[in-house]
């Protein structure tokens, strides 16, 4: 298997379908998340909806450079969830989450494993293989975050 399928495997495994890392992953966190507990608030914990919004920010970010654009995303936005206040907002919010992630991973596969070394848009940023390892650490930090908030909201 080239380096690309490796790394779209390990990819999907975090969001949309893996159990080997964390037993679990970020659909089977989310799929029985109400509205009301996405946007419920824990302390100073960020929400459930903030970090779908936040992990989905970064993954639409990184698509689009996948497709040839431009780096449009800024750190200082990544938490500027929009209000969510019915269930059908958040579903969409989940829906495009599941929507960018399998884009992210179909993008990747088709990557040849050469640009993997190549920079990522800008020196500063490293390169692609950097980009995408971080980006599937990133998710996992989060997801755990998720499951002690469920847990957390559970106990309340």
């Amino acid at each position: 298997m080239n380096l690309t399928l490796q790394l779209a495997k390990r990819f999907r495994e975090v969001l949309l379908d893996g159990l080997w890392i964390a037993n679990t992953n970020f659909k089977d966190q989310l799929s029985d998340v109400t509205c009301e507990q996405a946007v419920k608030k824990i302390d100073s914990l960020n929400t459930i909806a903030m970090l779908t919004f936040h992990i989905d920010y970064y993954i639409a970010g990184i698509v689009n450079v996948f497709e040839g654009g431009d780096l449009e995303i800024k750190d200082k936005f990544s938490f500027d969830l929009p209000s969510i206040e019915s269930q059908k907002q958040w579903e969409e919010l989940l829906n495009k989450l599941w929507v960018d992630s399998e884009k992210f991973a179909s993008l990747l596969e088709q990557m040849p494993d050469s640009r993997l070394d190549e920079v990522f848009v800008d020196e500063k940023y490293g390169t692609y293989r950097r980009n995408i390892d971080g980006m599937i650490e990133h998710s996992y930090y989060h997801l755990g975050q998720i499951t002690l908030i469920k847990k957390l909201l559970k106990n309340q």
